[in-house]
């Protein structure tokens, strides 16, 4: 716990962004820091492939929102929420390929009973995850809706983000990355 203090809402980015629509996660968590400025008690975090990295971070959560590329029914971009007890075996089967390290992840927290929770996996279908620069056009026009259910989904939970300005919005682009200029809070 940092400051002694667990860490209401953790919303965690996955995947890896040479891998197309694996980088999904990190895309969505970096668009929502764009847009949304999280209240107090929530870390938001590109993950990346970090694996049992990010055990720390997950341990010290009350609650935990994951993003990642998920393969599930339907066509790419289809959105798709999981939670509690379907998260762990979601992450064993259906995530993209850096799926050991999330299972891991999970299993580890678990297994040291200091599981966040609530645990929620918010995605999308890819289409591809080979290797490759960008998200798939069916992939990428999911990612607005999906940022709008990470934003929803924390307001269930107590947790209300504000829109940015569109001006400060502008000035996130120009400027240091969303996450960089996140991760200085840490």
């Amino acid at each position: 716990m940092r400051g002694g203090r667990p860490t209401p809402l953790l919303i965690l980015g996955l995947g890896n962004l040479l891998c197309s629509d694996d980088g999904l996660g990190v895309v969505a968590v970096d668009q929502l820091l764009r847009r949304w400025t999280p209240p107090d008690g929530v870390l938001v975090l590109d993950g990346g492939t970090l694996g049992l990295a990010l055990l720390p971070y997950v341990e010290d959560a009350e609650a935990a929102i994951l993003v990642d590329a998920i393969r599930a029914e339907g066509p790419p971009g289809t959105l798709v929420r999981l939670e509690g007890d379907e998260v762990g075996p979601a992450v064993s089967a259906r995530l993209s390929s850096h799926q050991i390290g999330v299972a891991d992840l999970l299993d580890a927290a678990r297994l040291r009973l200091r599981s966040p929770e609530t645990l929620l996996l918010l995605g999308a279908v890819p289409r591809t995850l080979g290797l490759g620069l960008g998200l798939s056009p069916p992939v990428a026009s999911a990612v607005p809706e999906l940022v709008e259910r990470i934003v929803s989904a924390a307001a269930e939970l107590g947790h209300r983000f504000e829109e940015k300005a569109q001006d400060e919005d502008e000035e996130g682009r120009a400027g240091r990355p969303a996450l960089l200029a996140r991760a200085d809070a840490l």
